[in-house]
């Protein structure tokens, strides 16, 4: 884990390519993209099965590991009006039921707009961006805002580290730039395009059990 500090909150950085702020009980989830492969697969695309499934038992485990009570999904929750498909939605139905108490707010991103809002028995809050609170602003689009710290998904950033190109490795990145920051995807079936970082920049690359700054 590594920890920064934004908009007047201190976040934790999570292998899990999440985020967590202690003192709101909050976790910050961007880009799950709940039911990509079903869709893929409808077009006659041969992808892995599965990968709803992964992501929420990886969400299982950020909630038992940082005892949140909130989860914030920074937009693309689900990934497209394929995603309604009865068995995707049966799991996370059954993933709500195991986490009745949590609340959850999704802040809408482009994907949502063609997707529609998750069912109303999954008990989401959802709103447009910004989501405000205190010095911070949740939000899809990584777009400044006046005197606000942007925390944001939509980009799915990643970062290479190594020479060349033979020996290169692509990771999942936290990218903190002076007034946006921006999340890796979540989800379990995401592509990532590479950033372009300034020396005013900090970014943690992210892989399977610690986040390092780089």
């Amino acid at each position: 884990m590594a920890t920064l500090s934004v908009g007047g909150h201190r976040l934790t950085l999570l292998p899990q390519k999440a985020a967590f702020i202690e003192e709101l009980s909050t976790l910050l989830v961007a880009d799950a993209h709940i039911g990509k492969a079903v869709s893929f697969r409808k077009w006659g695309v041969p992808v892995p099965r599965g990968t709803t499934s992964e992501t929420l038992s990886v969400l299982t485990t950020l909630v038992e590991l940082t005892g949140a009570q909130r989860i914030v999904f920074l937009g693309d929750f689900l990934h497209s009006a394929r995603s309604h498909a009865a068995a995707t939605l049966a799991a996370v139905a059954r993933w709500r039921d195991a986490h009745a108490a949590l609340e959850l707010t999704l802040v809408r991103g482009n994907h949502d707009e063609r997707a529609g809002d998750p069912p109303v028995s999954l008990r989401f809050v959802v709103v447009d961006e910004p989501l405000v609170i205190g010095g911070l602003a949740l939000c899809h689009h990584p777009v400044a805002r006046d005197g606000l710290y942007v925390l944001a998904g939509h980009l799915h950033p990643c970062v290479t580290l190594g020479g060349r190109a033979f020996d290169s490795l692509r990771l999942p990145c936290f990218h903190f730039g002076p007034t946006v920051g921006v999340l890796p995807a979540f989800g379990s079936f995401t592509g990532m395009h590479a950033i372009r970082s300034t020396e005013d920049d900090r970014v943690f690359a992210v892989t399977d059990d610690r986040v390092v700054e780089v």
